[in-house]
C-alpha cells in the first residue's frame, strides 16, 4: 500500500546509525525445517538467479477469481502451472496488531526477520538487518526492482533500504543511490526524488490528482542518478531505447494508477505495463554472468482490494498473469532460475460466491461485488467483500526452477528468505 496513502505508525525508535554498514553475512536460519537445509553441490551450481513476484494483496481468493476470469472453469493461470505450491503464514511481530502490512511482510522476506508493521527492514528496536537485495549485491549479482507502486514503497524497499518507518520514501531513495544500488530500477513515485516545488516528466497536482506533486528532502534525486550512472526514462518509448547499464525508470508521480472506488475516478493505465517493465529488467540484468535477483510487484491487487474494486482488482490480476508468463518464458530458456509467485498478505477479506440476491452481504465495506464473467463460459460469480483493510489468512505460493520444491507444504513468510538466501548469499 502506498506511504501516501498509508497513515504509517510512527515509532520514535532510534534508526541505528550505521545504515550504510548494514552487514551483508548470510546466516542460515537455525530453526529451518529439514527440506530447508544446505543444498547440495548440484543445486547451489544450477541456482543462479532469482525472479521473486509480489502480486501485493493477492491471497487465495484474488488468485481464483482471476483463474475463473481470464482462464476459465477448467482452466489454469501461468502462475498455478508452477511446479511447486504451498502457503505461507503472514502475522507480524508487532505489539499492537496480529495482521501485517506491506513493509513487515516484505521485511520478512528480505532479512528472515520478523518486525512491527510501518518497519523497513529493521528489527523491533530499530536495528538495521541485512536484505537480500544487498547480499546479492555482495554476490556479484546484478539486482533489480519493478513495481506499479512508487519505488520506494514497502515491498521494494525491504530489499534495498533500511528505516523504522517505511513513509520515508525520500530517505529510501537515497538510500538506493548511496547504499544498496540496484542497478535496474523501474515503477512510479517521481515525487520522492525531486524536491518540493521541483516538478519532473509528470506535473505536480494534476487533474486526476491534484495532492500528487514532488515533496522529496534529499534534493534531486534524478540528477543524483545520473551522475551515478543511471539512464533516467520517463516514457515507454525512453524505455525500449535504453540500451543496457543502469536503469531508473520513473513512469509517474505516485503508483501508476488511481485508487478508487468503481466508477469514481479509477483507473488503470500505467504509463508502460509490468510486463513490458520486466521484460526490460530482465534484459538487462542477465548481462551478469554471476547472476541477478529481481523484484517484481503488482500494486495494484492491493490498492484496488482496498477500495473493493473488483473490476480493478481482476485487471491488475490480469497484468500480474502476464508478468508471470514473461518470467516463466525466461525460466524456461534459463533452467537456472528460481520463479517465485505470491503475495505479501490479503487484501479485502475476498470471498468468490454464486451470484445469488437472497444473499446480499451489505452496500457499504462489505458489499458484494460484480457479476463477473467467467472466460469461455456464459456463467458468471460474484465477490464479497469483508473489510477495506488487510486479513491475516494464509496466502498461496507457488515457484518453479531449482530449489522451488522447497515450497511445498505450509511455513512462516520468513521462509522465503531462507530459501531465496541459499541462491543470493555470498560464495564462501
Amino acid at each position: 500500500m502506498s506511504g501516501r496513502l498509508h497513515n504509517a505508525r510512527r515509532w520514535g525508535v532510534p534508526l541505528v546509525a550505521a545504515v550504510a554498514a548494514a552487514s551483508v553475512t548470510m546466516v542460515i536460519s537455525p530453526t529451518m525445517g529439514a527440506s530447508a537445509t544446505a543444498p547440495s553441490a548440484q543445486a547451489r551450481t544450477q541456482a543462479k538467479n532469482v525472479i521473486f513476484i509480489n502480486g501485493d494483496g493477492m491471497g487465495a481468493a484474488a488468485r481464483e477469481a482471476a483463474r475463473l476470469h481470464l482462464a476459465g472453469l477448467d482452466g489454469q493461470l501461468a502462475m498455478d502451472k508452477l511446479t511447486a505450491s504451498g502457503q505461507l503464514t503472514t502475522t507480524p511481530h508487532d505489539p499492537k496488531s496480529v495482521v501485517t502490512d506491506s513493509a513487515a511482510a516484505a521485511t520478512a522476506w528480505a532479512t528472515g526477520e520478523k518486525t512491527y508493521n510501518g518497519a523497513i527492514s529493521v528489527d523491533v528496536d530499530g536495528n538495521p538487518l541485512a536484505t537480500l537485495g544487498q547480499q546479492a549485491k555482495a554476490a556479484g549479482k546484478s539486482t533489480g526492482l519493478v513495481t506499479t507502486a512508487q519505488v520506494t514503497d514497502a515491498s521494494p524497499a525491504a530489499f534495498f533500504a533500511n528505516t523504522a518507518n517505511r513513509s520515508a520514501q525520500d530517505e529510501i531513495a537515497r538510500q538506493y543511490l548511496d547504499v544498496s544500488k540496484p542497478d535496474v530500477i523501474l515503477g512510479g513515485g517521481e515525487d520522492w526524488w525531486l524536491p518540493k516545488g521541483t516538478p519532473g516528466a509528470f506535473q505536480d497536482k494534476p487533474a486526476e490528482d491534484p495532492t500528487e506533486g514532488s515533496l522529496g528532502t534529499k534534493g534531486n534525486l534524478i540528477n543524483k542518478a545520473k551522475n551515478a550512472g543511471y539512464t533516467h526514462v520517463s516514457s515507454a518509448k525512453q524505455l525500449d531505447k535504453a540500451k543496457g547499464g543502469k536503469l531508473l525508470g520513473l513512469f509517474s508521480n505516485e503508483e501508476m494508477f488511481q485508487q478508487r472506488p468503481e466508477g469514481q475516478g479509477d483507473v488503470y493505465s500505467p504509463v508502460v505495463d509490468l510486463a513490458t517493465m520486466t521484460t526490460k529488467a530482465l534484459t538487462t540484468l542477465d548481462k551478469n554472468r554471476k547472476g541477478f535477483f529481481l523484484f517484481v510487484e503488482e500494486e495494484g491487487t492491493d490498492e484496488f482490494a482496498h477500495s473493493n474494486n473488483g473490476a480493478r482488482l481482476l485487471q491488475s490480476m490480469q497484468q500480474l498473469e502476464k508478468t508471470v508468463a514473461v518470467a516463466r518464458a525466461y525460466v524456461a530458456t534459463h533452467p537456472d532460475t528460481l520463479l517465485v509467485v505470491t503475495g505479501d498478505h490479503e487484501t479485502g477479506g475476498l470471498a468468490v460466491e454464486e451470484n445469488d440476491p437472497n444473499d446480499e452481504s451489505g452496500t457499504a465495506i462489505s458489499a458484494e461485488d460484480g457479476p463477473f464473467t467467467i472466460a469461455g463460459s456464459s456463467r458468471t460469480f460474484t465477490l464479497d467483500w469483508t473489510t477495506s483493510g488487510h486479513t491475516s489468512v494464509d496466502v498461496p505460493v507457488t515457484a518453479s526452477g531449482p530449489l522451488s520444491d522447497r515450497f511445498s507444504g505450509k511455513h512462516p513468510n520468513t521462509y522465503v528468505h531462507d530459501v531465496l538466501a541459499q541462491v543470493l548469499a555470498p560464495r564462501r
